[in-house]
C-alpha cells in the first residue's frame, strides 16, 4: 500500500474496480472523469458552494481540495489555489487544444479533474480549475 502524508491509501485502483465504480456515473460524469471532457462553464453544481468542508473525487472518494482553498476565479468552474494534499493529485502535460496546459487527475483512480494554471491568488499563485461533476462535497 502507498500511503499519503495525510494517511490515505494512494494505491492505484485496479481497472475492474474503476469500472465497477463507474457503473454509477451519469453520462456527463463518465464523459468528464473517464474521457477527459470538460463541463460547460457556469453550470456546475459546486461553482457557488460556500460551505466549509472537503471536496472528494467523485469516483474513488479520495479527498482532493479543502473549502479553505476555494476562491471565485470568475472562470465559471470551481477554483482552488492548492490541493488538500499534493500527493493526491497527478499532473499530466496536455497540449490537446494547441496550447500547453497541465491536466490534473486523481492519484488513486486516474480520473480527470480539470487543469491547473499559474494565474491564481497568493500564496501559491495556482488556479486549479475543476469540473463540478468530478467532485463530491462533504460539509464539515
Amino acid at each position: 500500500m502507498t500511503e499519503s502524508s495525510t494517511g490515505y491509501d494512494l494505491s492505484p485502483l485496479p481497472a475492474a474496480e474503476v469500472e465497477k465504480r463507474a457503473a454509477d456515473l451519469s453520462a456527463e460524469e463518465r464523459r468528464v472523469l473517464l474521457d477527459h471532457g470538460t463541463e460547460a462553464p457556469f453550470c456546475g453544481g459546486l461553482l457557488d458552494n460556500k460551505q466549509e468542508g472537503l471536496y472528494y473525487c467523485r469516483l474513488c472518494e479520495l479527498p482532493l481540495f479543502d473549502s479553505g482553498a476555494k476562491f471565485d476565479s470568475g472562470t465559471g468552474w470551481p477554483s482552488f489555489f492548492e490541493p488538500y494534499d499534493p500527493e493526491h493529485i497527478r499532473y499530466i502535460e496536455d497540449s490537446s487544444l494547441g496550447m500547453k496546459r497541465t491536466e490534473v487527475r486523481c492519484r488513486r483512480c486516474d480520473s480527470h479533474l480539470g487543469h491547473v494554471f499559474p494565474d491564481g491568488p497568493p500564496p501559491t499563485r495556482e488556479r486549479y480549475c475543476l469540473n463540478s461533476v468530478a467532485l463530491v462535497f462533504e460539509e464539515r
